[in-house]
């Protein structure tokens, strides 16, 4: 007898896969996109909801139609070693290398650090990251726990600091939305806003954030065959209402620019639209919002993070892959934020490309078997100028050789000067992997 979802277990899950995926770039990057496409907000609005909520919602239903356990098996149809090779890129770059140690270093310039000397900055970072890594480790020590602190506890608490900002910035707006619009909006804003919703992560993170969300409705006594339809479900209502609250922060940020310039970043335009409106107490709100939405994630990648690469090598217990990530965490949080964000973009312009394409076959597969030869030509086509693509975005591109390079391909391949070219060549490596599946069927038949 199949089990009945109900309305608990449906609030839940969503709250668990909502806190998941809403942490400090969520919360701060839809603020920028609002100050810098101005005007044109609503199609970067609509171009930032396809990689910031529709990608990570598709990426959920690849992981449970093809009853993954890990990004190992999502990616594993090209090839055992790509499947691994993926699995670790996708899990140092959320987690150890920079998601998680953006995590605490947002939360710390954002709620910490205005009330730190600058002689002792280092210092408090230091006491900071490591009581916040320590707490997220100690937390997910038991994956059970995971359900009870991020779903039931902190998530509600950091809503319910959400929405009071938003409802004061709806009753008291500092502006119309008819602003002054960015040269990197004023042409091509939806293409623009796409490429925003890479820096959210969650396209690439649901991919292994997901494997929990598959444990906690199974801990709820739904059989294998229902977990797909109960992920769709909760996933669906999630992703609605981050996408909800992103298109009032946008708003936020359109808005700010009656009474603020556009800030050099997203934490910094939220904390002056937060010391708009609560005056002195404005920090200290910012810090609390931000570290509840950080720890959430924190939490969230920990957990999967050490699940995963437990599985990929069972010689090293779950334990130890936490204090793996807690400790890597640390080291890289104390590094720097500046260098954290200007290092992620080129390393998210790199694996996005694999990520779109292994989650659309996958969510496909039924149509050619997940046939090994479809996947395997259409990553080949992909991995150039997805390699090309992160380094036109990097610090190397001011290489006269790397340049040279980028500009030829820029010439040479379409959409590649908008950061998608990429696109094309998935679609001729799919077109050519169908024909060759095809033709060997019916050789076969």
């Amino acid at each position: 007898m199949e089990e009945k979802l109900t309305f608990k277990q449906l609030f839940l899950l969503s709250s668990l896969i909502f806190g998941m995926m809403f942490g400090a770039g969520n919360l701060i990057f839809p603020v920028q996109l609002g100050q810098l496409a101005g005007g044109n907000w609503l199609p970067a609005t609509l171009g930032f909801l396809v990689t910031g909520t529709l990608l990570p919602f598709l990426a959920m239903l690849a992981v449970s139609v093809t009853r993954s356990q890990s990004v190992y098996d999502v990616a594993k149809p090209v090839a055992p070693w790509f499947g691994t090779a993926f699995l670790v890129a996708i899990h140092l770059t959320i987690g150890p290398l920079f998601g998680t140690p953006r995590t605490a270093a947002t939360a710390f310039s954002m709620g910490i650090s205005p009330f730190v000397p600058t002689k002792y900055q280092w210092l408090a970072m230091l006491i900071f990251s490591a009581i916040f890594f320590a707490t997220a480790y100690v937390l997910a020590i038991k994956e059970s726990g995971l359900m009870k602190w991020v779903g039931k506890y902190l998530n509600p608490i950091l809503m319910s600091l959400l929405v009071i900002v938003l409802v004061l910035a709806f009753i008291l707006p500092m502006g119309g939305v008819d602003q002054t619009v960015s040269k990197a909006y004023q042409v091509n804003a939806g293409l623009t806003g796409i490429l925003d919703g890479y820096n959210t992560m969650d396209g690439v993170a649901l991919l292994a954030l997901s494997v929990s969300v598959v444990y906690a409705i199974k801990g709820f006594g739904f059989h294998d065959n229902q977990v797909s339809k109960v992920m769709a479900k909760s996933g669906l209502l999630a992703v609605v209402a981050e996408a909800v609250i992103y298109a009032a922060l946008v708003l936020l940020g359109v808005s700010s620019l009656g009474t603020f310039k556009a800030a050099a970043n997203g934490g910094d335009a939220f904390a002056s639209i937060i010391g708009h409106y609560t005056g002195n107490l404005g920090t200290l709100t910012t810090g609390i919002i931000v570290t509840l939405a950080v720890f959430t994630t924190a939490m969230g990648l920990f957990v999967s993070f050490a699940q995963d690469l437990h599985r990929a090598f069972p010689k090293v217990s779950y334990n130890s892959w936490l204090k793996v990530i807690a400790v890597g965490s640390f080291i890289t949080a104390n590094a720097g934020l500046t260098k954290i964000i200007a290092w992620s973009i080129p390393v998210l312009m790199l694996l996005y490309p694999f990520a779109m394409v292994l989650i659309l076959l996958s969510l496909f597969n039924k149509l050619f078997n997940r046939n090994t030869l479809v996947y395997q030509f259409t990553v080949a086509f992909v991995t150039l100028p997805a390699f090309i693509d992160a380094l036109a975005s990097s610090p190397l591109a001011t290489n006269k050789l790397v340049k040279n390079i980028i500009d030829v391909y820029h010439q040479l391949v379409p959409f590649s000067l908008e950061g998608f070219g990429w696109l094309i060549p998935a679609l001729i490596g799919a077109v050519l992997g169908l024909v060759v599946y095809f033709f060997t069927q019916k050789i076969q038949n």
